[in-house]
């Protein structure tokens, strides 16, 4: 498929703010803060979620640094950048969540669900019978205080690996 082909899949409105993009750019709004940051390269960039499933508090979200809005735009530096960090942060949260494992999830177009418009890979704690596929997202945001303990221990935990 011709590099430009992947503009058929995309679904951003022509006038979109990407959240993504403002986290990157060092910029809080009220649904995600600079302070939920836990670990940054060149290519990609790691936060705790404002949005939690219910048995599964602090999952975190792995963007690349420069706006891509599906898998089908992401250049291959970039993706491995973002899988990378993936599993930096699998392993970091494995390490300081006491989860009993790891899942991760990505989702292109508004039928595999993605509902912001910037590639992310998920990153979930996993617990045993915690039916993270059954349960629906909470509703609303979480508060950044929420938030804040999740990040502190993922941040120490990247810090020290």
């Amino acid at each position: 498929m011709p590099d430009g082909d992947h503009q058929q899949f995309s679904h951003q409105p022509p006038d979109y703010s990407c959240p993504f993009c403002a986290l990157i750019a060092g910029r809080s709004d009220p649904v995600n803060s600079q302070q939920d940051v836990v670990a940054r390269t060149d290519r990609a960039l790691a936060f705790v979620s404002p949005r939690w499933w219910p048995n599964n508090h602090g999952h975190v979200l792995v963007v690349p640094t420069t706006h891509h809005e599906n898998l089908y735009a992401l250049p291959p530096a970039d993706g491995h950048a973002v899988h990378d960090l993936v599993r930096e942060v699998a392993v970091a949260m494995r390490h300081s969540y006491g989860c009993d494992g790891v899942s991760t999830r990505q989702h292109n177009e508004p039928a595999g669900n993605q509902d912001v418009w910037h590639l992310h890979v998920h990153v979930f704690p996993r617990y045993a019978d915690d039916h993270l596929y059954r349960n629906a997202p909470l509703p609303g945001f979480v508060s950044a205080e929420q938030r804040r303990p999740y990040a502190e221990r993922l941040r120490a935990a990247l810090a020290t690996a």
